[in-house]
């Protein structure tokens, strides 16, 4: 990541004024392959194809920066885009910087930030996820972790030595839709419904030298337009109501001995609208392995679980990925995933942007051969 001054911007005209003391860093990845996959659509076809929004992680660029007001402060900003190599397009319904938009501050009692944003479901999983947000990972299951942030929104990070807490409040938390795939958009904020399309998130985890994990709950709440989609294949559940509410708890930790780590976790989700009895509830569990073969060589593996009993769909992945690094920022890499479906499920193997949804009870494989740049 290759710092910029703000005097350097502001001579190409993209900022103005003085900036005394403060810095700012142009970032991003670019990532694509060509991925193969079976039992593709309405037929059970194969598939050949480019993948939109991710290869082993979404392509993005961002511009973040910071300025000391004093007495430990500093004002922070972050802003950063989500696009799509296959067509450039941009990802998250379109918006401009679909990952982040926000600014805050931050001081010896934590950072507050205002506006689009993380939530602390994301920030639970990201060092206890051996995939993260690869095409063939947890993403294919339940959609909405990879994607878990909120418009409108408040945040808290502060953290204590190996210990962070963080929340954050959203009075809308999908105002142009595109969080993730069948959920609808819920702008909230509406006159005389204080509630609707509201959502909360709460965590605290430890990161220690070999050891660490943590636990968070997501809370959504229903309005106008919104629906909760279970990703196996059965119609999106309307959630018209502010009373609706899809929520998630996960738990997950990681180990770390010598050039192994260890990571896993169980996502419990509990979701439906007031017609809905007994209420809808998953579970996903996962588990998996990373190791540094040699410094350019990294091996991973891992293996998620999802149960669904009120619509008796299940579902196995499998999956196994290569990195081999050709300098600093640069790698190529290599994974295979399989996918079994019980007899009622359709969930997809690949989170590589629609178009790949099985015929119910058809297993799946997947390959992708990438490349990933970092700059």
């Amino acid at each position: 990541m290759k710092k910029v001054s703000v005097g350097l911007f502001a001579g190409l005209g993209w900022i103005s004024g003085h900036a005394f003391g403060q810095s700012m860093q142009l970032y991003g990845i670019v990532d694509t392959g060509i991925e193969y996959v079976t039992h593709a659509g309405n037929f059970g076809d194969s598939l050949v194809r480019m993948p939109a929004i991710t290869g082993s992680t979404p392509s993005r660029w961002g511009m973040r920066g910071s300025e000391p007001i004093g007495d430990g402060y500093s004002v922070r900003f972050n802003l950063e885009n989500s696009f799509n190599l296959r067509a450039g397009d941009l990802n998250q319904g379109g918006r401009l910087f679909g990952r982040q938009a926000w600014v805050g501050i931050s001081g010896p009692t934590g950072s507050w930030f205002f506006g689009r944003q993380n939530t602390a479901t994301l920030y639970t999983i990201l060092d206890n996820d051996v995939m993260g947000p690869a095409i063939y990972g947890i993403g294919s299951v339940d959609a909405y972790i990879p994607n878990a942030r909120s418009d409108n929104a408040i945040g808290y990070l502060g953290t204590y030595r190996y210990v962070t807490i963080g929340a954050t409040y959203s009075f809308g938390r999908d105002a142009v839709g595109g969080n993730s795939p069948g959920q609808g958009l819920c702008a909230g904020s509406v006159p005389g419904a204080p509630t609707q399309c509201r959502q909360w998130t709460a965590m605290i985890k430890y990161d220690g030298p070999t050891f660490g994990g943590g636990i968070s709950y997501d809370e959504q709440r229903g309005g106008t337009g919104a629906a909760t989609n279970y990703f196996d294949g059965m119609p999106p559940v309307p959630m018209s109501s502010a009373t609706d509410i899809d929520a998630r708890l996960l738990v997950a930790a990681h180990f770390t001995f010598g050039k192994a780590k260890v990571e896993g976790g169980w996502l419990h989700r509990n979701g439906g609208n007031e017609s809905s009895e007994p209420n809808i509830r998953s579970d996903v569990f996962f588990g998996g392995l990373s190791y540094q073969v040699t410094p350019s060589v990294l091996g991973e593996a891992e293996v998620i679980r999802v149960i669904n009993k009120q619509h008796d769909t299940r579902a196995t992945l499998s999956t196994v990925r290569g990195f081999y690094s050709v300098s600093k920022r640069t790698a190529l890499y290599a994974q295979v995933g399989y996918l079994w479906n019980s007899s009622h499920a359709a969930y997809t193997i690949s989170a590589g942007g629609g178009g790949t949804t099985p015929p119910r009870g058809d297993s799946q494989v997947g390959t992708i051969i990438g490349m990933r740049q970092l700059f």
